[in-house]
């Protein structure tokens, strides 16, 4: 049967898309929200406060950089300012699926909730399947594997929050490191172009210097100055060494 003559319920399209939770991106996901919980636990955060970053937020780099700016006492409008700049880089993932889901008769109303969901796991999950889906039910196939990944993740959460602390110290550091771990894999497997990457080297040895030289705003300064730094030098040399290269 052709996806564009599909015949099958709306209802068929989402449990097919919460079944996406098995796929190994969602599984890695979750263990890594498991170690969110003992980093929560670990910054004084509450069980109701890693919960709502978890619903509210997601996107788990995001959640970081607000616990780690609670943790040093970062002014509120600090910390707003900080996880809106880190999530600035959900854009290009919605503009690039959003279309994709988007029908004549789709309700505005569906896709702008459906955005909300689009992290890199649902972002890189939506590309690998999405075409597979008729048209107009993959906002519901979507919002289907979205809402169940990030309703169990917040389950996660609250359930793994008061557990962590009982395990072991080898335990609890090894599910401590698996968040700094899967954030720094993710973004470095999801960078396609030279200054994403370079902006990430760059904020790996910048962060800490700012971290010295101003904690309060040390993710801020770090954010936007490597950034910054990272455009120049693929704007001005990197780009122009390939110019070179390629008119010779």
């Amino acid at each position: 049967m052709s996806i564009d003559s599909d015949t099958r319920p709306a209802s068929f399209w989402f449990y097919t898309g919460m079944k996406g939770i098995t796929s190994l991106p969602a599984l890695i996901l979750m263990t890594s929200f498991v170690g969110f919980s003992a980093f929560a636990l670990e910054a004084g955060i509450s069980r109701g406060e890693a919960m709502f970053m978890t619903f509210g937020i997601w996107a788990l780099p995001a959640q970081m950089i607000l616990v780690g700016m609670m943790t040093t006492g970062a002014p509120l409008a600090a910390c707003f300012l900080a996880v809106t700049l880190s999530s600035i880089r959900m854009m290009p993932m919605v503009a690039s699926i959003v279309p994709e889901m988007r029908t004549r008769l789709t309700p505005t109303w569906l896709l702008l909730f459906a955005s909300h969901f689009i992290a890199i796991t649902a972002w890189v999950f939506a590309l690998r399947t999405l075409r597979d889906v008729p048209r107009e039910h993959r906002a519901v196939y979507f919002l289907g594997f979205g809402l169940t990944l990030t309703t169990i993740n917040t389950g996660i959460v609250a359930i793994c929050y008061g557990l962590v602390s009982q395990f072991p110290p080898l335990v609890a550091g090894t599910l401590f490191m698996l968040t700094p771990v899967y954030f720094v894999a993710s973004i470095w497997a999801t960078a396609h172009h030279s200054v994403v990457r370079l902006a990430f080297m760059v904020g790996i040895v910048g962060g800490p210097f700012m971290a010295l030289v101003a904690p309060e705003f040390d993710v801020l300064y770090a954010g936007i100055g490597g950034g910054t730094a990272a455009y120049l030098i693929d704007r001005f040399y990197i780009r122009r060494r390939r110019r070179t290269g390629s008119a010779r």
